[in-house]
This record gives structure tokens, sequence and C-alpha cells, in this order.
């Protein structure tokens, strides 16, 4: 993947000079605070419940604070807390581009908002979020998105995708997107959730999936019941004492919680000799859709530059620069 010239997007209809945060000299963008106090400190900061944001802030009509921010001043503060700092340049170079491609597929003046400063979207915490490793990973890639068919790359990552990534498709029943599909990783083994167990009573799951449940008697057992290419569990099969009832993978792990089940990348679901619990054995942590973030970094210790580690995350995307 070789950074391709610069790239004009078209913009579509509803993304123009209405958009406050199009007018400014640099790509800007309008992050949803919340409700609280916010005043300004200078021209080019403010406080917001006792924390310091770099631009300048707006109220919108119900009194929430918007925080008007450039694009890249904005990455000063998601870099290093989506990615952990200490990691190497080239992983954090990678995190910089997926992140700002992230944002750029975001802006529409039909809402007052373009982004939530949260897990939602990503993590965001104004000035006491930045880092040096953070800021100097953002400047050596800056204005560099991944693109593909003359638009932006769909951006999603995870934490750990042990050791198959997750195709968009089957993690959110979407239509198919052909960079997105699931690659092997072989990069993501120094993860502390690369391999896990978990021991889960059964009267718990029992209680986490009370609705599911409903008019089923005491369950006894859970089953994998099918998997799709990249190994998760499609489908899980519970079995109660008066019958059983199959759930998606992904309202299963919802109804126990994602970090009660870390991810779906399941190797083994077995009962307990004690008959009240069962044994869980999996690989990775989180939706595994997209960029490994561990994988990165292993990818990273072990020489690759951030272009390499995309072009293998997101095969038959371009690295460009915005003009």
């Amino acid at each position: 993947m070789g950074i391709v010239g610069p790239l004009t997007f078209a913009r579509a209809a509803a993304q123009n000079d209405v958009d406050p945060a199009r007018t400014w000299a640099r790509q800007a963008l309008r992050v949803l605070l919340g409700r609280g106090d916010a005043i300004a400190v200078s021209r080019q900061s403010f406080s917001f419940e006792g924390k310091l944001y770099r631009g300048s802030f707006e109220r919108t009509e119900d009194g929430e604070i918007v925080n008007l921010i450039e694009l890249e001043s904005y990455l000063y503060s998601v870099v290093p807390r989506e990615m952990p700092a200490g990691w190497p340049p080239a992983a954090l170079q990678a995190q910089s581009i997926c992140a700002r491609t992230y944002v750029l597929q975001r802006s529409d003046p039909r809402r007052s908002y373009d982004l939530v400063p949260s897990e939602l979207d990503q993590v965001y915490e104004g000035m006491m979020g930045e880092t040096a490793s953070g800021n100097s990973a953002v400047d050596a890639t800056a204005q560099e998105v991944l693109a593909f068919a003359g638009g932006f790359a769909q951006i999603a990552y995870s934490s750990c995708c042990g050791g198959h990534t997750e195709s968009s498709s089957e993690a959110w029943g979407s239509a198919p997107i052909s960079y997105l599909t699931g690659v092997v990783c072989t990069s993501c083994d120094e993860s502390p959730n690369y391999r896990w167990n978990r021991a889960l009573a059964l009267d718990a799951i029992e209680s986490r999936l009370a609705i599911e449940l409903t008019g089923f008697g005491r369950l006894e057992n859970v089953q994998i019941g099918s998997r799709d290419a990249s190994g998760r569990a499609r489908t899980l099969e519970l079995l109660t004492d008066t019958g059983s009832t199959t759930l998606s993978g992904g309202a299963f792990r919802r109804g126990l919680g994602t970090r009660v089940l870390p991810s779906l990348l399941l190797s083994s679901v077995q009962r307990a000799g004690d008959n009240a619990s069962v044994s869980i054995s999996g690989a990775g942590l989180g939706h595994g859709v997209g960029l490994c973030q561990w994988g990165a970094r292993g990818m990273a210790i072990a020489g690759r530059t951030a272009s390499d580690i995309l072009a293998s995350y997101f095969p038959g995307t371009d690295l460009r620069h915005l003009t």
C-alpha cells in the first residue's frame, strides 16, 4: 500500500458550507461534550468540567456543549487513549490514520455534532489525554487517510483479534465490504487476551439472559451452534430442562457482557464437572473487525511500517493524502 498522491473527496450534498466544522481554515469537527460549564481560557482553548480543551465551543439549543476543534488537534487526544502511548511509533501511526479516517466519514450538518467523546465513537479527553508520542504519530501522518474506490474506507478496530480478524458483515449483519472480510493475524500473541478461559455459573447466565429464556425452564448447558469463516461463534444453543433455544453470537455476548465474554472466537464451551457452570475457552478481545491493535504492535516491533500494517488489515485500500 503506497501513498497515492493528494486526494479530494466529493462532499455529499448535505455536507456544505452550513457545516460549522467546514468553515475553518483547516478541517475541523464538532465533538458533543454534554452538559456542564464551559469557560474560554484563550482564543485557542477553553475549560469544561475541569478539563482543558483545544479549540472553541458552542451551546446547542438544549444547552449541551459542543467542542469545535481542528481534526489534527482532536487526534492528539484520541490516539493515546485508543492505543497505549508507549507502543512503537509505527503502531501509533497506523492508529492515527485509522482514527483520522473514522472521523472524516461522520461530518453531517444535519446534526449539531459529529462525534461523542467515548467508545461509542473514539475516546477523547481534551488536552489531558495528549502525550508526546501520540502527538508525534499524528504529526508524522498528517492528512493521511485510508481510501477505497474514491472515498474513505470504512474503519473499525479492536484490541486483539485472537489470530483471525472478523468479517464486518458477520459481526454486524451488514453488506459485505471487500477489505473487511477477515484476515489471518500472526502478530497479536503477546496480548493478555490472546487466549483466555472463563468459568461461568449457569444460574448467572440464566439471570443475564432472562428475557431470551422466557418460557423455558432451568438452564442446564450451553453449546456452540455454528461458526462463521473466522471461527467465531455465529450461534449458541441454550439447553434447558424443558427444551432449547438458539441465540446469535452477538446477542449472547451482549447479554453476558462484553468483558465477561471478551470475544466470540470460542474454541470450546463445556459443562463443568459440578454441572453448575460452563467452562468457556476463547481468544481475543473485541469484535475483531479491521485493525487488530495488538497485531499492529507486534508488526511494528518486527519492523513493519504503518503502511504495511494497514495493508495487512485493510487489503485493497490505498493510503492517501487529503488536499
